[in-house]
């Protein structure tokens, strides 16, 4: 048993690929549902992760703590589906949030610019100059949304254990190799990895609990016991954590917690320190 994770551009054969290996372990094949679920704290019917990806940075802008209330909410649906093993994600990051996850493989598949457009070009009736620039719209978009919101830089090589290039390698060829790579003992599911995920699933849980009422917030897990540590001022502290309390003991898993709190000095001009 194992996670995989599968980041792809448009017309890369990546979700054929996906699928293909998902049918072939019979694990569950996941992508753009885990988005739409964190889309909801938004009140956002859909965020296009295609055509109109460029739109959801300035979407996200519109909303108090916008950018940190999508990671945290995307990062939770992500790892609660993580969480459960057997299982292929296509799309957007989700090797960001398994970084350190012995059991999660990590892909990329690419393909040739000329046989994308040829894609675009048969799917969307367009002719080539402007089937090239969507595409390579598409590709910067995707490139700027996880530099935007996570950090990272998709198209970098290193962040992925396997990088296929579909051309003289099928779907099938694609999915066969990352079967094989995946049955390596290196990849199996253990007790310690599994608990690993799944501390991250309820620490990612119990901070989305917590975004709206403080958004400097750190939160870890360890087998049921989470911790949580916040900055705030003296006069504030009482007040705050019996509302983290009252918050965090109800989520299913969280057996015991600490509350630590670090002390933030209110300024004459209303500004906090440090």
């Amino acid at each position: 048993m194992a996670i995989i994770t599968i980041s792809r551009g448009s017309y890369s054969k990546g979700k054929d690929v996906a699928k293909r290996v998902a049918d072939k372990l019979g694990y569950r094949c996941i992508a753009r549902e885990v988005l739409l679920d964190a889309s909801r704290d938004f009140n956002v019917p859909e965020i296009r992760m295609v055509r109109a990806i460029h739109d959801a940075p300035s979407i996200l802008d519109r909303f108090t703590h916008g950018k940190e209330k999508y990671i945290a909410s995307f990062r939770a649906s992500m790892l609660k589906q993580f969480a459960q093993d057997k299982v292929v994600y296509h799309g957007l990051a989700g090797h960001f949030f398994v970084k350190g996850i012995p059991h999660a493989l990590k892909v990329r598949i690419i393909a040739d610019m000329e046989d994308r457009v040829r894609t675009e070009m048969e799917r969307m009736r367009l002719p080539r100059e402007e089937a090239l620039r969507i595409l390579k719209s598409d590709d910067e978009e995707r490139r700027k949304w996880s530099l935007n919101l996570y950090g990272i830089d998709t198209t970098d090589p290193s962040l992925y254990d396997l990088v296929i290039h579909i051309r003289k390698i099928s779907v099938d060829d694609a999915a066969d190799m990352i079967c094989q790579v995946v049955g390596l003992e290196r990849f199996h599911t253990t007790p310690e990895s599994q608990k690993a995920v799944q501390d991250l699933a309820l620490a990612a849980e119990v901070k989305v609990a917590l975004l709206d009422i403080k958004s400097d917030i750190e939160v870890e897990a360890n087998g049921g016991y989470v911790r949580v540590e916040v900055r705030v001022p003296l006069e504030e502290q009482k007040e705050l954590v019996g509302a983290i309390e009252k918050i965090v003991k109800p989520i299913p898993g969280v057996t015991k917690m600490e509350i630590k709190t670090v002390q933030r000095v209110k300024l004459s001009d209303g500004r906090l320190f440090p």
